[in-house]
């Protein structure tokens, strides 16, 4: 004879306040608890293993170690994957490259630049400094980020320059630096915009998770 079963239903708590109606869920294989307003919480497990849900609001992000190895990296990776594209077996570097470079480098320039602090003129009274102290996760974080925008995302070189490539190698026809980088750029920044879009609905809820972004959490972990 065949088996039936049954799915034991999980004890929920419902409390309600003044600052609206909170439903507690107590998970009863690991007697772990979520509350469904609560959007830090993610509800994928490999998401809670993976990734923090806490921030220290104090580090430095917008340095000077960030924008130079950011923007370093971003024009690096996209001259080398250009370059490589013309291959019959093109070769693709990726962020990873630079996300496992960057922090020794990162931690090198942290220990040679001055600290000492200097004010800008048109900033008023604020302080600036080459080496704000450590380098930090945040920083490493944005490296990657800039290497890659300068790896298309992944696939290497920008699609549009292929575009460009036809108009003049085949088409045997006359395309002008403007038009043709208007043609890459408008490209390129499209994803950033229907990303920008979506936003409501791909990236803030928490039920939403990219399983290819975990291995690098962790890397930067």
């Amino acid at each position: 004879m065949g088996t039936v079963e049954i799915q034991p239903s999980y004890p929920t708590t419902t409390n309600t306040g003044s600052g609206g109606t909170t439903t507690t869920t107590i998970n009863g294989r690991g007697g772990k608890v979520f509350d469904n307003d609560d959007d830090d919480v993610s509800p994928i497990e490999q998401v809670r293993l993976t990734v923090s849900n806490t921030d220290d609001p104090t580090l430095p992000v917008w340095t000077f170690r960030m924008w130079f190895l950011g923007v370093l990296s971003c024009a690096l990776l996209s001259f080398l994957n250009q370059f490589f594209s013309y291959r019959a077996e093109p070769l693709i570097i990726t962020q990873i490259t630079v996300q496992v470079a960057s922090l020794p480098i990162g931690r090198f320039l942290a220990a040679v630049l001055p600290a000492a602090k200097f004010r800008i003129p048109g900033f008023g009274s604020r302080l600036f400094s080459l080496n704000p102290g450590p380098f930090n996760t945040k920083e490493h974080v944005l490296i990657s980020i800039f290497a890659n925008a300068g790896t298309a995302f992944g696939y290497g070189a920008a699609y549009a320059v292929g575009i460009v490539d036809i108009i003049k190698a085949f088409y045997q026809r006359k395309i002008s630096f403007l038009a043709g980088w208007i043609l890459v750029v408008t490209t390129q920044v499209l994803g950033y915009g229907w990303a920008g879009l979506l936003r409501k609905y791909v990236v803030e809820p928490a039920h939403m998770w990219w399983p290819s972004t975990l291995v690098q959490v962790s890397l930067f972990r």
